[in-house]
């Protein structure tokens, strides 16, 4: 495979990317199918059926389904072979992270903070002793792990905690103080990545620290949290007085500990998007089969146009959201192969691939994570009273997505995040914004034309759209830089606004080009469901962008700037044929009413 393959994080805004160059379900290997059977099925056997011991905060059930899933090898899907894994693809954990995540977010949280923060740091940062001692006990389940940077006083700047470190006398360990919270998995973890500060470091460091409650050497557990939703995740507060941990316990090397946290969390971000996929496609399911049965003055609820509406919705948000999820995870993976191929380490390899597109990790984490929530409240409008009542799954659904939007780095994190690491890769020179932007600048004071383009190729129009709102986010983001300089970032509502246009290009976009390379191999006509979500996303991303990019624009400019860029919004944002939204959706529903599922 060849560098120029496959575009860098972020060059999405700039570059066209062809159809076949998008990895998307439908390009499941067999292996790949048949993992992810594997995990339905375990998913339907081991923990659906036991919802209401979750709900009940069945903290033991949690772990005891964990260790199942860690026998059957689920828990080492990414870990590498030498190490006790199945050293599978990053399409492959996202896979598995999609579908064993659904059956209740107890577990989902349980499993995600196992797999990803609490092994994958010792995976991509741990020596060679680190990773043999520590790494097979983890993949195979037979030890749990947690992730301990979340203080008190330290939440979103996870680099100001007052966790320390001091090393001994003699030089053999270091004696660890503080307090963390919020610790998922604390309850049945027997080793801890924490972090902690030596003497007046900028930075702080990450530290190996095993945990046995018969020998707590100096670690002491608070009550389990009473939660809002995932009721039997483990979530606990951890002190630490006097804790001692070998120096060969140092997880990297000293200072390094902020960057592991941003890093491991970058790969929790697209992981937490996959967790919330087949918890969309459930909810619209049991929505569906309600809206069948109940009926009101004589006929189905499914047949009526305000239901038809919300349905049509949720299925299109799940659609568009796997489109965008699987596409990130396989350029990952390729991102991957491309630096192992070079002559990477593996660990390093993973390390930078994911890296790459931390832009695109963030975006998805936000834009799947509300979807699941918006989901999960229109499935309780549907269901009505019966949605509000514990008998029915919408209300315990509702309540564990509400999670996915704070951790992970909340969505206001991530959208800050989004838009300042495309500005910073843009000084970098890795993504070429300068000139497009100034493209852009030139086009709003030339004449536009008139002519209306040939639009007879499937999706011709809504790519030539996808260029046009690329023009909007380059028009704003491009003026507010050139006002605001380095000082943008002080102006979070204008961030927010332009990371909402970022995140609706990336995933309308992502949903066309799944579209089209299907509708090319498997023919239009099979495609026509999957064509109208796609119309009726892009439709909703246009109203959207619109909105964001004339909050930004009056916002910093003024006189003739602003309404010369006013003009060019409504240029860029025209339809030429605007989609029937209604008939899209109706054409939607009655997919799903027909099929009694979610059935793309």
């Amino acid at each position: 495979m060849e560098e120029k393959d496959i575009l860098r994080g972020g060059q999405f805004l700039v570059k066209e990317t062809p159809c076949e160059d998008v990895f998307t379900p439908e390009d499941f290997s067999e292996e790949q199918q048949m993992m992810k059977e594997a995990v339905k099925e375990f998913n339907d056997r081991e923990i659906i059926p036991h919802k209401n011991r979750f709900e009940n905060k069945d903290y033991a059930l949690t772990e005891e389904v964990m260790r199942k899933a860690g026998e059957l090898g689920f828990l080492g899907v990414a870990v590498p072979e030498a190490y006790g894994g199945l050293g599978m693809g990053f399409v492959s954990t996202m896979l598995t992270c999609d579908y064993i995540s659904s059956g209740t977010g107890s577990f989902s949280t349980a499993f995600g903070a196992h797999t990803g923060i609490g092994t994958m740091p010792i995976t991509l940062y741990g020596t060679e002793e680190q990773k043999k001692k520590y790494v097979p006990k983890l993949a195979t389940g037979e030890w749990f792990g947690a992730y301990c940077l979340t203080e008190p006083g330290a939440g979103s700047d996870a680099n100001s905690g007052k966790t320390t470190a001091t090393l001994s006398e003699d030089g053999k360990s270091y004696k660890i103080n503080g307090q963390k919270m919020w610790i998922s998995n604390a309850g049945f973890c027997n080793i801890m990545i924490v972090f902690a500060r030596i003497e007046d470091d900028k930075n702080i460091t990450g530290f190996i620290v095993e945990y046995d409650k018969n020998n707590p050497n100096g670690v002491t557990l608070g009550e389990e949290e009473h939660k809002l939703g995932i009721r039997a995740s483990s979530t606990r507060q951890v002190f630490f007085s006097d804790t001692v941990v070998p120096v060969e316990n140092m997880l990297s090397t000293r200072g390094n500990g902020f960057k592991i946290a941003m890093n491991a969390l970058n790969v929790g971000r697209i992981k937490l998007a996959a967790a919330c996929l087949d918890s969309q496609r459930r909810i619209t399911t049991e929505a569906v089969k309600y809206a069948t049965e109940r009926k009101q003055f004589k006929t189905p609820i499914a047949e009526f146009g305000a239901i038809k509406l919300k349905l049509a919705e949720m299925a299109t948000n799940a659609y568009v959201g796997e489109s965008a999820s699987y596409r990130a995870a396989k350029n990952i993976e390729d991102r991957i192969a491309i630096r192992e191929a070079s002559g990477n380490t593996h660990q390093e390899a993973e390390l930078k691939g994911v890296e790459e597109y931390a832009i695109e990790c963030s975006i998805l984490k936000v834009a799947v994570s509300e979807d699941v929530q918006n989901c999960a409240d229109e499935g309780i409008q549907i269901f009505g009273g019966m949605g509000f009542s514990e008998e029915t799954p919408m209300e315990a659904a509702w309540r564990d997505a509400r999670i996915a939007r704070i951790y992970e780095g909340t969505n206001e994190i991530n959208r800050m995040l989004s838009v300042g690491m495309l500005i910073k890769k843009a000084m970098k020179g890795h993504v070429d914004l300068l000139n497009p932007a100034m493209k852009v600048a030139d086009e709003l004071t030339g004449i536009p034309s008139f002519e209306t383009p040939d639009f007879s190729e499937l999706f011709s129009e809504e790519k030539e759209l996808i260029a046009k709102l690329k023009k909007v986010f380059l028009m704003v983001a491009g003026a507010a830089i050139q006002k605001f300089g380095p000082d943008i970032e002080k102006h979070q509502q204008l961030l927010t606004a332009a990371s909402n246009i970022l995140i609706e290009i990336y995933m309308a976009e992502s949903a066309i080009l799944r579209t089209e390379k299907n509708a090319k191999r498997f023919g239009q006509e099979s495609q026509e469901h999957q064509i109208a979500m796609t119309q009726l996303y892009l439709y909703n991303a246009v109203d959207i962008i619109t909105k964001n990019a004339k909050e930004g624009i009056i916002s910093f400019a003024e006189g003739d700037e602003q309404r010369m860029m006013l003009m060019g919004l409504k240029r860029f944002t025209k339809y030429y044929n605007m989609p029937n939204v209604v008939a899209l959706r109706t054409q939607i529903a009655n997919k799903l009413n027909e099929e009694n599922a979610y059935c793309f």
